[in-house]
């Protein structure tokens, strides 16, 4: 049962969207099911024994980190056969036997690719060689390393400004490749780093910045597991970090009461079996939620301020058991703002704006009075709102009113997806970096950082939408299926010069590109790296600041296929020249003396050689979390003061959110079915609340075009199913990248300029049949 075929043979993965077939959701999550569809992945994809190669070795202390999502070890490690669905799934998609060679290229034109949905794509393997498309090609061809960043370094040296030129980082990208690609970029002379932090925590940092003083979470695994109370806004654990189940089933256990806030029941929220335990596999697993509060999209800003209003109420009537205002004098600035503003806060309007009765609003704010150890956590649920960071910052209120931060059991838990998308900005993939940062490096390396900031992602598409940037340079990721308004970011990436994919596999930034492009095939976390000091190891850094090895044991597909590292140190070298003063060379043949250079220059990372290889790795300072220090304007923990705002539902239309199919992990599609929520074989899917359907003169199986309307402009993505389901009336959610058309550019959350994909006006039409 392993993925053998003919080199010459494509993978069959076409399929039929009229053949979607929705069954219903489940109602709980993980099980022995999850395991056999792991495995059965792994077989398709690997082979037996690479299968159990990988499985066995996935987020252990001596073997590679998963790919996925940046969910955190407990420390001491894990058991030898613990991994999750979705993790399995990340690695056989990256390990797997597949290949796309240069025969490949041959076989297929890029316009004959670029009619492919993205699921074909990504069935076919992984890259082997070095491919080139020139002015007038229909075909990728070879092209050798040197050439490569020779062409790479003539189109650079051309530019008339280094801020022509845009650097793009995907979360998969290892610290070590990241510090290496902000300092090439910093030597080349830009700050233009924009990365995937852009389209999904950005406003987290923000937020957590203005608050707190740094734009990080202050837990821990331990934390969770011995929270009182645990909020989780605005994400799907069961399908975006399955592996937090077992800590959420461990607090359980431990005593915590649980609050999902979500405008979906998410099966991972409601039940999770654990199949490494009698009762995951024979019994019912454990109900995880004590409280779902089914929110309207956008209504979290209201809901969190709601409960500061009854919090302080509360504390009115038994004075000093609600509010910590010793915590509040000694620590904070701007709490009378902020109660003054709280105080106001009218109920009738957080009911309207939540859709949550104020008898559940009651409840909440109770089990919130009864914790003495709350940890908030969020993903983009709340992050790609317009009030985003307003968002965050109330519910951060809502901690600092009880003096949660600093609090063993307690505190922010931003739970990032990618795997290592905060290590890409510990090491400094920011357009934003500070002054410290940048004199660091400038004195280890004798360069001149820019300190004009660069461009983020939704300004990066602006830039090549105008002709301000000519050439786009993407480290991993997938960044027109990633990014909004479909339609715009093509054009604008096919205005560039050059484009350039450094990847493992192909996608659909492949094929919508510049007038010159490269593919440059890299590895993975799980392929074995041979460099001139012997075999290397990479690190990363969790959603929890702790920074752990990674080693990949895998044959590379190719001997055509290198590091990033490598990409990196030889591409500096063509493109800076042979005089410039940083030793790209040494760092190259031996890592290590990238973790010094990082030592030296990151704060946090001293002797960063000796502490990555202790069994846990080493956990980043955080002051806030440490000793309740706020490196804030004010040196204090500040209370976020702003107008509530919520979104209302306009007559005749839907409010959207974009999600992922739990067959998925951000833009890579593994497969058609979505488990879960009860849908086989396609993707082309339209959640709605059955009275919205009713009103709307539709009915169940009905085929629609979603339209989306924002100042005045329509976009619009075709032929999508109509499923009846648990959503609240006015709101409706489908899956991306097939709805990130709908998405417009310049709709972005104040601040921190996130797209808003959570909160997108749409309306549905019939798809009339003839």
């Amino acid at each position: 049962m392993g993925s053998r075929r003919h080199p010459d043979q494509d993978i069959d993965a076409s399929y039929d969207e009229h053949a979607v077939v929705a069954t219903g959701r489940k109602g709980e999550a993980a099980g022995v099911k999850a395991v056999l569809v792991s495995l059965n992945r792994g077989l398709q994809q690997m082979g037996a024994l690479r299968t159990a190669a990988t499985l066995t070795r996935l987020n252990q202390r001596h073997g590679f980190d998963c790919p996925g999502c940046a969910w955190p070890e407990a420390p001491g490690g894990r058991k030898p056969a613990e991994f999750c669905e979705n993790g399995a799934k990340a690695v056989a998609e990256e390990a797997t036997k597949r290949t796309v060679t240069p025969e490949f290229f041959a076989r297929h034109s890029v316009a004959e690719l670029s009619e492919k949905p993205e699921y074909w794509l990504s069935q076919q393997g992984r890259l082997t060689h070095p491919m080139v498309l020139r002015p007038g090609d229909t075909h990728y061809r070879p092209i050798s390393w040197d050439e490569s960043y020779r062409l790479i370094a003539e189109h650079l040296n051309a530019l008339d400004d280094p801020d022509q030129a845009l650097f793009y980082t995907s979360g998969r990208t290892s610290n070590e490749a990241a510090f290496l690609y902000q300092l090439l970029v910093r030597s080349f002379g830009t700050n233009n780093l924009p990365d995937c932090s852009n389209m999904c925590h950005e406003s987290s940092g923000t937020a957590l910045v203005d608050a707190i003083g740094i734009g990080k979470g202050s837990v821990s695994v331990l934390d969770l597991e011995h929270a009182d109370c645990i909020v989780i806004a605005g994400q799907n654990p069961g399908t975006n970090h399955p592996r937090m189940l077992s800590v959420l089933e461990t607090a359980k256990a431990n005593g915590a009461k649980i609050i999902a806030i979500n405008p979906l029941p998410e099966a991972g929220l409601m039940r999770f079996k654990d199949p490494q335990k009698v009762h995951g596999v024979v019994g019912d697993g454990v109900a995880l939620t004590d409280e779902f509060v089914q929110i309207r999209i956008g209504g979290d800003m209201a809901l969190f301020a709601g409960l500061g209003r009854l919090l302080l109420e509360a504390d009115d009537a038994a004075p000093g058991t609600v509010v910590d205002r010793e915590f509040i004098a000694t620590h904070c600035a701007g709490f009378d703002d902020y109660e003054a503003q709280t105080r106001a806060v009218d109920l009738d309007t957080v009911v309207e704006a939540t859709g949550i009765p104020l008898a559940q609003i009651q409840r909440v704010a109770q089990m919130l009075i009864e914790s003495e150890r709350t940890v908030v956590c969020w993903a983009m649920g709340l992050t790609q709102q317009r009030h985003a960071v307003a968002t965050i910052g109330e519910a951060t209120n809502l901690l600092l009113m009880r003096g949660m931060i600093g609090k063993p059991g307690a505190g922010v838990c931003p739970v990032r997806g990618h795997s290592n998308v905060q290590g890409d900005r510990t090491m400094g993939i920011w357009e934003k970096m500070p002054e410290p940062f940048l004199a660091a490096l400038d004195a280890k390396f004798g360069i001149k950082s820019p300190r004009r900031h660069g461009y983020d992602t939704v300004d990066a598409i602006r830039a090549m939408r105008d002709g301000r940037a000519k050439t786009f340079i993407a480290m991993g990721g997938n960044f027109v299926s990633a990014s909004p308004d479909t339609e715009v970011t093509e054009a604008a990436l096919r205005r560039c010069d050059l484009t350039v994919q450094i990847s493992t596999k192909l996608n659909r930034s492949h094929v919508v590109h510049g007038r010159t492009a490269l593919i440059l095939p890299t590895l993975g976390r799980t392929d074995k790296d041979i460099q001139a000091a012997g075999k290397q190891l990479v690190s990363v850094e969790d959603s929890m600041s702790v920074v752990h090895l990674s080693r990949g044991s895998l044959q590379p597909p190719s001997s055509e296929v290198r590091s990033e590292v490598a990409i990196l140190c030889q591409l500096a070298r063509q493109v800076l020249g042979p005089d410039h003063p940083v030793p790209w060379e040494s760092m190259m043949s031996d890592y290590d003396r990238i973790r010094d250079a990082i030592a030296d220059v990151v704060p946090g990372c001293t002797d960063y050689n000796r502490r990555v290889r202790q069994p846990d790795g080493f956990q980043l300072p955080h002051p806030p979390r440490d000793s309740r220090e706020f490196p804030t304007h004010t040196g204090k923990a500040n209370f976020s003061v702003n107008p509530l705002e919520w979104v209302p539902v306009p007559p005749g239309r839907l409010i959207l959110q974009t999600l992922r199919s739990h067959d998925q992990y951000n833009t890579t599609i593994y497969g058609l079915d979505d488990r879960y929520r009860g849908v086989k074989g396609g993707r082309r899917v339209v959640f709605v609340n059955p009275a919205d359907i009713e009103a709307l003169g539709l009915a169940d199986g009905a085929r629609v075009d979603l339209i989306s309307e924002f100042d005045g402009e329509e976009r619009v993505a075709k032929d999508f199913l109509v499923v009846p389901y648990s959503t609240p009336a006015g709101n409706a959610a489908a899956y991306y990248p097939e709805t990130n058309p709908l998405v417009p550019l310049d709709h972005t959350a104040a601040r921190s300029n996130t797209p808003v994909s959570k909160a997108v006006v749409i309306r549905l039409e019939p798809v009339w049949a003839g």
